[in-house]
């Protein structure tokens, strides 16, 4: 990390707990963090301002809404240089949550949300497989998710 955006302990410490759980109150993590309330709040907006945080969202359970698959899609385009039309098609597509771009055999590697394979059928037939610049792609469906988390900050440096 960067040591010209003055983070400190009590920023990565902050930052911890509310990774930890977005919902606690910055009064709790004063308390934890022996600053004041207004400390905490003074510090996330800074941290906000710096573009460290960029917003907060909640983690959904999309199969307890009816949406069984989680697939990925590996996108070959006909040309890299068109990644970023494309890529503006692509997030019109709701079911899509997550675009990369990205090195090796794809250009693009990105997560898609559906109720069943009816529906993802129909995503990728009818939206992403219509979209200019892709040359082709390859669907992996996943099984389960094991693990999802940010990264540790303590395996930051300052």
């Amino acid at each position: 990390m960067s040591s010209n955006l003055e983070i400190d302990n009590v920023d990565l410490k902050i930052l911890t707990l509310l990774m930890e759980d977005a919902n606690m109150a910055y009064t709790e993590i004063a308390k934890r963090v022996y600053v004041s309330g207004g400390t905490v709040h003074v510090r996330m907006k800074k941290m906000q301002e710096m573009g460290i945080v960029t917003g907060a969202q909640l983690t959904i359970d999309y199969s307890k809404l009816g949406f069984d698959i989680i697939a990925f899609l590996g996108i070959y385009l006909e040309k890299s240089s068109m990644y970023s039309e494309v890529a503006a098609l692509l997030e019109q597509i709701p079911e899509i949550v997550n675009i990369h771009y990205t090195t090796g055999i794809y250009s693009i590697f990105a997560k898609i949300v559906c109720r069943d394979t009816k529906h993802l059928r129909n995503v990728l037939h009818d939206k992403i497989q219509n979209v200019q610049g892709i040359q082709r792609t390859e669907t992996f469906i996943s099984l389960e998710e094991t693990v999802e988390r940010s990264v540790k900050l303590d395996l930051l440096t300052l």
